[in-house]
């Protein structure tokens, strides 16, 4: 980093955080907005209230206000957070990631704390736990929301308890799922699209939250729990009693399933006992270049019908049954509502884009200091969750600016079969063919959805291609307080 940099980063700062100037009614309320994400943005080794404080020369009991007790509008700074990333990073193949995080935490009297599984700690921990929204495009990726669960048994039903710790009456209990369709809400109605939803298998068990993304015509790919149970054929249903069969009794419901009917599989012996998938070769893909090496998956595909909330089947979904070629004992299983003529490609590129916001995690916690905050108050957390996706976001940006000559996040390989056939993929460095913009393939809307987009091109027979699937997705790891000396 030279000194031309580090002159630009404070009036960088300084205009970006301009936008945020209307969610503070007084100027000296305003005044410690810089403080607080500069102290996060700095090299201090612990980036509570009181060390960046002291870093700023000013009071710890001021920044401890500024969270709790200041008056500024938290919501308006989010909307136009989000506003601000829907004029500057809006993309035709952006993902909406879903994820939670965990913060270990003593005693019982910080809002939302209870014992429950950690996956800070990997174990059950007396913990406080968030729900957060992650956006990422080709070159670029960051947190957007974030907000604290509220535990049903231990918070929501002693309200008392709640007023204590500063929670509203008019926060209640609600699931992660429902928390995480208000945050998906919250950015479309700030003007983010999202061409793609993805999460892991704890979002993807909920039916009532796949149906709900499927009804606001957005498409998701999904992991699933082993033990998620799909047909594998399209079951036949009856329409209307047929004549002669009516008998006394309970009036039953139409349609309903024919009797004779193959049951439901779960998802874990689909690859058994499936002639169709049986039958069907792996394909390999090189999902993208980790730490340890290239990470390397097979896939097989099948379209499936889940079940809706009245048993009978939907329209057909994916279902992509990954293997780490690695670790043959890992094995995923992915569920999409996208278009039928989606290519295999696409989905495992949207469902490996998980990786994002796991690594925005630990960003915004080992750099940030996003689990190192040490209030109790409700809306000091959520302020503070805020207020780190506010750095988080200028962060990304100024790694993407100052990232130099290097490549963003490859392409898929375009319908014209381009690139290399007959590739060993573990050998040798991971190479990813030019693809130039009008070779590329393109998803469909979800049939849902208002607007359709443009058709997907009819792909050529894969059984036939010896091509391996490169699906590479080089982000460059943050240089966080190394190249940012506030």
């Amino acid at each position: 980093m030279d000194a031309q940099m580090i002159l630009e980063i404070r009036p960088d700062l300084r205009r970006f955080l301009r936008q945020f100037d209307d969610c503070f009614g007084r100027s000296n309320t305003r005044r410690y907005l810089p403080v607080y994400i500069q102290g996060q943005l700095s090299n201090l080794p612990r980036k509570s209230l009181e060390p960046m404080a002291d870093a700023a020369g000013i009071p710890s009991r001021n920044l401890q206000e500024f969270l709790s007790l200041f008056s500024w509008d938290q919501n308006r700074m989010r909307g136009h957070l989000q506003q601000y990333l829907a004029r500057r990073h809006s993309h035709p193949d952006s993902v909406g990631v879903i994820d939670e995080t965990s913060f270990v935490k003593k005693g019982d009297q910080t809002a939302c704390v209870q014992r429950q599984y950690c996956g800070a700690v990997g174990k059950k921990e007396n913990c406080v736990v968030s729900v957060h929204l992650g956006y990422a495009t080709p070159d670029f990726f960051t947190l957007i929301d974030g907000e604290l669960y509220l535990p049903q048994d231990t918070w929501n039903q002693d309200r008392d308890r709640c007023r204590k710790a500063g929670i509203p009456d008019t926060v209640i209990f609600r699931t992660k799922p429902q928390i995480a369709l208000e945050q998906l809400e919250r950015a479309t109605a700030n003007g983010l699209r999202f061409a793609w939803l993805t999460f892991d298998e704890f979002y993807g068990r909920s039916g009532p939250f796949l149906r709900a993304l499927d009804q606001r015509g957005q498409n998701y790919v999904a992991e699933v729990p082993v033990d998620t149970r799909f047909w594998t054929r399209c079951p036949d249903l009856l329409y209307q009693e047929r004549r002669g069969n009516r008998s006394p009794g309970r009036q039953k419901r139409y349609p309903r399933l024919k009797v004779k009917n193959n049951p439901p599989v779960e998802v874990r012996h689909i690859l058994t006992y499936s002639p169709r998938l049986r039958k069907q070769a792996w394909k390999t893909y090189h999902v993208k270049d980790g730490r340890k090496g290239p990470m390397v998956w097979r896939a097989k595909h099948l379209m499936v019908w889940p079940a809706d909330e009245n048993g009978l089947p939907t329209r057909p979904h994916h279902l992509v049954i990954a293997q780490n070629l690695a670790e043959p004992a890992e094995v995923k299983y992915f569920v999409s509502n996208a278009p039928e003529s989606t290519p295999v490609e696409a989905l495992l590129r949207v469902a490996f884009t998980r990786w994002t916001i796991e690594r925005a995690f630990e960003d915004t916690k080992t750099e940030l200091g996003m689990d190192h905050f040490e209030v109790r108050q409700y809306r000091s957390i959520q302020r503070h969750l805020l207020l780190t996706c506010v750095s988080h976001v200028f962060l990304s940006e100024f790694c993407q600016k100052h990232r130099g000559g290097k490549s963003p996040l490859d392409r898929l390989p375009g319908s014209n079969g381009g690139g290399k056939s007959g590739s060993i993929v573990d050998c040798g460095p991971a190479l990813f063919p030019e693809v130039r913009p009008g070779d590329q393939r393109q998803v469909g809307r979800h049939p849902a959805a208002k607007r359709q987009g443009r058709a997907i091109p009819q792909t050529q027979d894969e059984s036939k291609s010896t091509c391996d699937r490169y699906l590479a997705q080089r982000i460059n790891p943050m240089s966080l307080w190394s190249c940012i000396a506030l």
